[in-house]
């Protein structure tokens, strides 16, 4: 009788943190998962106005602005130059599917979200995941943890006051949690943080043609920390917005599924908080 194949384990520890962060960064952007999967379902060049129309709560400008970042960063192409031309996922950004589904399940299996959009589910991982020194910190804990404090903020070669903020967020979105309720009591990674190697294993497969794209070296850690930065705290109308996605009809079953799949519907009241300066 053959012997059952063992799960396949992925190493936090021998990730690159800096280009898992860098490339993050590129997904990072409120609506660009959004933006890639309605590409992603029609398979053909699409005009700004008919990406628009098929993701009626954002508004047709926001839409455009996104396509041009993500023209910029390689994820999508144009048939010419000019202006108003159609776009279409680039193989760059074709190939994101495998990491929109490790995103996905991770989420899926770890995070208590309810009934949620696919792209909706998949952003909200990003967001937990892909703030400054988080993927370095998550390393030092799957590694030597529990750690108190002190220690992670040395290790990390990071100053306290960063390190408070940055351990308060990663609380916040579930990824830590301390051994006590005593003060300087050690902090230790969740069951979802502990989870995170299939994750990051993805993210840096998928960031290996992003460093090579045109022959570019990798996204520096100062690009990485501008557009990371740009993310909405919690309590912001971002989580309004997630609410009332929440509140929408069921995603699609797949992640970038060629197959045309209707976007799942925001009530009205939603579309005016996507205003088009606003992203993560």
């Amino acid at each position: 009788m053959p012997t059952p194949a063992q799960p396949r384990t992925f190493s936090i520890a021998s990730i690159d943190a800096q280009r898992v962060e860098a490339a993050l960064a590129l997904i990072a952007p409120k609506w660009t998962t959004w933006t890639a999967q309605t590409l992603a379902q029609q398979g053909h060049h699409m005009r700004v106005r008919d990406v628009a129309a098929g993701l009626p709560f954002i508004s047709e400008q926001l839409v455009g602005k996104r396509l041009a970042q993500m023209h910029a960063d390689g994820l999508v192409t144009r048939t010419d130059g000019s202006h108003g031309a159609p776009y279409q996922l680039s193989a760059l950004g074709e190939s994101l599917s495998r990491v929109h589904r490790a995103l996905s399940d991770w989420s899926q299996a770890h995070l208590s979200l309810g009934k949620v959009a696919g792209a909706e589910r998949v952003e909200d991982a990003v967001r937990r995941l892909h703030l400054r020194h988080s993927t370095a910190v998550v390393q030092l804990l799957d590694e030597g943890g529990p750690m108190r404090f002190v220690d992670i903020a040395e290790e990390a070669g990071l100053d306290n006051g960063f390190t408070r903020y940055r351990l308060n967020r990663l609380q916040a979105d579930g990824l830590v949690t301390r051994t006590g309720p005593r003060h300087g009591a050690p902090y230790v990674l969740t069951d979802a943080g502990r989870a995170l190697g299939p994750v990051y294993s993805a993210v840096e497969h998928w960031s290996n043609p992003v460093a090579a794209r045109s022959n570019a070296a990798p996204p520096t850690p100062v690009r990485a920390a501008t557009r990371m930065h740009t993310s909405v705290p919690p309590g912001s109308d971002s989580i309004r917005t997630a609410a009332a996605l929440r509140r929408s009809t069921a995603a699609p079953s797949t992640l970038f599924s060629h197959a045309p799949q209707p976007q799942p519907r925001v009530p009205a009241a939603v579309t005016a908080q996507s205003a088009p300066g606003r992203g993560r």
